[in-house]
């Protein structure tokens, strides 16, 4: 009887808690123009084409010979203008793709939507720059 009891409180906790989370927990309150959220599709649309997640990961999905960049917008070490070089010349690692600057500035807001939902991974990094 008691292992029924416990099973039942379990799977309800599981329910409210799948519930919570599919609804309330990854609320998104950003605000996007028209234009912004077109230059982030596109951006994403760019990184999917050129299979940056063959070497990268978002959100920890991806590969590990490149770094994590679900953060790397507000990384005090890297930032917009870093991955901005890299992306325009590479890297010792990372080919040179020789994106233009449309292509560019795209992936970059991409990378900067992606940072700015990314407010769990944050308290974290914080903690390991500390």
């Amino acid at each position: 009887m008691t292992k029924i009891i416990i099973a039942c409180f379990l799977f309800i906790s599981f329910v409210v808690y799948s519930g919570f989370i599919y609804t309330r927990g990854t609320a998104n309150n950003i605000k996007l123009s028209g234009s912004e959220q077109k230059m982030i599709a596109h951006g994403k649309q760019i990184y999917q084409q050129y299979n940056c997640q063959a070497c990268h990961q978002i959100y920890g999905l991806g590969g590990y010979l490149g770094p994590d960049l679900t953060t790397a917008w507000s990384d005090p070490q890297r930032g917009k203008y870093l991955i901005k070089a890299m992306l325009i010349s590479g890297g010792n690692r990372m080919p040179a793709f020789q994106f233009n600057n449309e292509q560019t500035e795209a992936i970059i807001a991409y990378l900067k939507y992606v940072d700015t939902t990314a407010t769990s991974l944050k308290p974290r990094i914080r903690q390991e720059l500390h």
